[in-house]
């Protein structure tokens, strides 16, 4: 299984801390009157959102985190990284087209987009074997994908009937989106190369495909 390089490892890291710090820092800056547990995340970047380009801005980084980890990932499965690339261009094309007052239909086409490959692409990304890292087993990448999809259920209900925890729901929702990559990762440094079972044995020969051995030198065949 390969291990994860070092700007891997950063780029996950940084997703979720920079998703925290850009919404919170955006909340911040918006009119006394503004209630983040009742707002889209879309709203802070939308028009008639004070200082837009903050939200704005942590899109396009967040994305941009989420394809460089894809790249990182090499013990994932090619499909599961290339919809977590896709992912991230998504999140970086919602900043590109902000939500405008009213709704914006080719805004929530790719947030569409993004929410669908972040939920689903644990299930693309899993590998089986013994020495497969939890976070890139089966039962882990399905039953993640069955949670993300439910937390995101959630904000579609609350969204479509304007509940009071639409914010709520889907905040609560892009942070597991936004953690799961570094959950993976995690799962991955901790299963390096060098902790997994030796293959070879310890005996001085060496087997040969025709069952021959090579007996050590200065002894005679």
């Amino acid at each position: 299984m390969p291990d994860v390089p070092w700007w891997g490892a950063v780029s996950s890291a940084a997703a979720p801390l920079l998703l925290v710090g850009g919404l919170t820092a955006a909340a911040t800056v918006q009119p006394a009157s503004f209630d983040a547990f009742n707002n889209t995340v879309s709203a802070l970047a939308g028009q008639g959102a004070t200082d837009s380009w903050v939200m704005t801005l942590t899109f396009v980084v967040v994305g941009a985190c989420d394809i460089v980890t894809a790249l990182a990932l090499r013990g994932a499965a090619l499909p599961g990284r290339l919809v977590l690339i896709a992912a991230g261009v998504a999140g970086m094309l919602v900043a590109a087209f902000p939500e405008h007052l009213g709704g914006s239909v080719v805004h929530a086409w790719w947030a569409g987009i993004g929410f669908a490959g972040l939920i689903l692409w644990p299930i693309f990304a899993m590998q089986r074997g013994e020495d497969v890292p939890w976070g890139l087993r089966p039962a882990t990448c399905w039953w993640t994908t069955v949670t993300l999809c439910l937390l995101t259920l959630w904000f579609a209900a609350e969204q479509a009937s304007r509940g009071a925890e639409m914010g709520l729901a889907e905040r609560a929702a892009g942070l597991a989106q936004t953690v799961w990559p570094l959950a993976v990762v995690v799962s991955c440094m901790r299963s390096r190369p060098a902790d997994l079972p030796r293959t070879e044995s310890s005996n001085p020969t060496c087997s040969l495909s025709a069952g021959r051995t090579i007996p050590p030198k200065g002894q005679a065949t």
